[in-house]
């Protein structure tokens, strides 16, 4: 059961976001694709600056050691590795497509990883430039990064958001960001050129819209309670609660929310928390306890509980991929989402079976178009794996470092 409320934002926002709701291609500002100007002699459609177009996806996998803080980007079309400024001690790493941030103690690190895509919806442009280390944004290791094609959100533990411009990392530099009034619960995602953000109210949380500036256009009447974890869909932005979901998107000038609940009553240590999908994808997955993955159709409002072995990551590519789950036997499986049943399994990937390093950081699986990634940190190996044959190991990538940390960009 879905339950969905429109909200119109107040006057000025909802024209603001008609109209850039009409823009086309050529009115892409914020993504470096606009051409130079509308005159015969502008350059290209697409062009960017110092950076090279191509027909397919450039991916690129970006890997640390925390131990040593010995940092890598992989090329997954040349399979050359380039090396990159250590960063030690990191926790986790973020990517929004192109920019990897690396958690740590003494800040967050930005590295481009030099690939990334422009998604106008009728077409994409796909770009490779030189890898380069960006530098650091002043904020602990568990602040939160959410970005868009315009701004970068760092949401610190205590809830200030700090908005970063992105075309200034763009161009490789890190400018001063502008500070939102408040603070908020959670992530604040920008979606739609506005933010997205759970405001603490009288004990109870509410979604509210922020612009840009951090001023509220719309307040839906809707309540999540203990929100966590968030995901960008094509359908719009997916935010966790206690019971299961909120569907945020925009239709005819105004943000639309629906509630897609789990249906019954789910104990906290089986909720889902964290979301992994091929990006844009509307499958998501998410762990449902130690022993299980909840799939979540955005397109059917549904949630699927699929019964595993003891889960260290899982993820999907969708539309009718299989469910990929690595389980604590070192292996990657494969698992039908409508039915649960196991179609297929490698043999073990990580090296002891081990279920996380000693920093307690657990492999994770990426996923893209055509191929999955599984990071194998003790035997220092990425694995490449074609999820549509039966998880055949299509290619293993033997690495100088241990990749106890790893993100795919170019997607």
């Amino acid at each position: 059961m879905t339950v969905s409320r429109n909200v119109t934002p107040w006057a000025s926002a909802a024209l603001t976001l008609a109209a850039l709701l009409g823009t086309g291609c050529a009115a892409d500002k914020a993504d470096g694709s606009r051409s130079a100007a509308s005159s015969p002699s502008a350059t290209p459609h697409g062009y960017v600056e110092g950076a090279q177009e191509a027909a397919e996806q450039q991916s690129r996998l970006l890997l640390n050691d925390p131990g040593s803080g010995s940092t890598r980007v992989l090329d997954l079309i040349t399979g050359k590795v380039h090396t990159t400024a250590q960063v030690k001690g990191a926790v986790r790493i973020g990517t929004d497509g192109r920019f990897g941030y690396l958690h740590a103690s003494g800040g967050i690190h930005v590295l481009d990883s030099g690939a990334w895509m422009v998604d106008h919806g009728d077409h994409v442009h796909y770009y490779s430039a030189a890898v380069r280390d960006v530098g650091e944004l002043p904020a602990r290791s568990r602040a939160q990064v959410r970005g868009d094609a315009a701004v970068t959100a760092v949401t610190d533990e205590g809830g200030r958001t700090l908005l970063y411009d992105r075309g200034k990392l763009e161009k490789g530099r890190i400018a001063s960001p502008r500070t939102l009034p408040g603070t908020y619960t959670g992530a604040v995602v920008p979606y739609e050129e506005h933010l997205l953000a759970f405001s603490d109210k009288g004990g109870t949380t509410e979604l509210v819209v922020l612009d840009r500036k951090g001023e509220r256009v719309a307040a839906p009447d809707v309540e999540c309670e203990q929100p966590r974890g968030d995901a960008v869909t094509r359908r719009g932005v997916i935010l966790g609660c206690a019971g299961g979901a909120l569907l945020v998107r925009t239709e005819d000038g105004a943000f639309t929310v629906e509630e897609v609940p789990y249906g019954k009553d789910v104990p906290a240590r089986e909720r889902a928390t964290s979301f992994r999908q091929r990006p844009g994808s509307d499958t998501l997955t998410a762990p449902a306890g130690s022993d299980a993955v909840w799939v979540l159709d955005v397109t059917e409002r549904t949630w699927t509980r699929v019964d595993t072995g003891p889960v260290v990551a899982a993820n999907t590519a969708g539309e009718g991929s299989p469910l990929l789950v690595l389980e604590s036997d070192g292996s990657l499986h494969g698992y039908d989402i409508a039915t649960g049943k196991r179609t297929a399994r490698t043999k073990p990937l990580l090296t002891g079976g081990k279920r996380a390093g000693a920093d307690g950081n657990a492999p994770v699986i990426e996923v893209d178009r055509s191929r999955a990634y599984v990071n194998d940190p003790e035997g220092k190996k990425v694995f490449e794996i074609d999820y549509n044959d039966g998880l055949r190991i299509a290619r293993s990538f033997d690495l100088d470092v241990k990749p106890v940390l790893m993100a795919e960009t170019g997607r």
